[in-house]
């Protein structure tokens, strides 16, 4: 499950965000840019999918994409889980609402997480931390699928880094996927060793290397 995050989101817990074709989904457009496929190997399942897009983001271990795909871009990467982590309330955070996605999205522009739309803080929990009233920090829940609910967006704007933030957030969202019943598990660029070293002493283990990869239909 853990090695197809994404189907197992899209034809589980997340199918209300999914727009599908029989072995392929991907989230609406404004939600997140994920794609997927049922088996990567499986011709059809890209025929599928190219029914959908003509452009399409996906994660996993390995890719190989049918003939008829372009690879646009490849970012190794790895995928960490929590199996035995606590997660840690943090008083200071603040639950995010859609009020607050204007300033989540200068502050994504700003500390360049990842892929984040107008609608990504539906799809879970988001925190964040302020400073004179100004959101500095944040992290959230993306992907669920059962069993399993991922940490994301974590970021802290450039001006203030080295205080700990993300440590807190990740802990804290943690935190609350334990109380839900679900192990937290997360995704990094494998050339942010920084990060990885940070949520390994935050309880994380690397599951899976895996590729973050844009493939698009010729």
């Amino acid at each position: 499950m853990l090695e197809n995050p994404v189907w197992a989101a899209l034809s589980g817990p997340q199918a209300c965000f999914a727009e599908a074709s029989g072995d392929a989904a991907r989230y609406h457009s404004d939600v997140a840019p994920w794609c997927a496929v049922a088996d990567l190997g499986s011709p059809a399942a890209w025929a599928d999918l190219a029914a959908l897009t003509d452009y399409a983001v996906l994660t996993a271990p390995a890719i190989t994409p049918p003939p008829g795909w372009e690879t646009m871009a490849v970012t190794p990467g790895v995928q960490m889980v929590g199996h035995t982590m606590t997660g840690v309330h943090d008083d200071e955070t603040v639950r995010l609402t859609e009020t607050d996605v204007p300033e989540m999205l200068e502050l994504v522009e700003r500390a360049k997480p990842g892929p984040f739309g107008k609608r990504t803080i539906e799809l879970g929990r988001y925190l964040g931390i302020r400073r004179q009233g100004r959101l500095v920090a944040m992290a959230g829940e993306r992907f669920r699928l059962p069993g399993w609910t991922e940490v994301s967006a974590v970021c802290t704007d450039p001006e203030f880094r080295g205080q700990g933030f993300a440590a807190r957030l990740t802990m804290a969202v943690a935190a609350a996927i334990l109380e839900h019943g679900d192990l937290p598990f997360l995704h990094v660029a494998a050339e942010n060793s920084a990060a990885i070293r940070l949520y390994e002493r935050l309880g994380f283990q690397i599951e899976h290397e895996v590729v973050f990869a844009a493939y698009r239909r010729m």
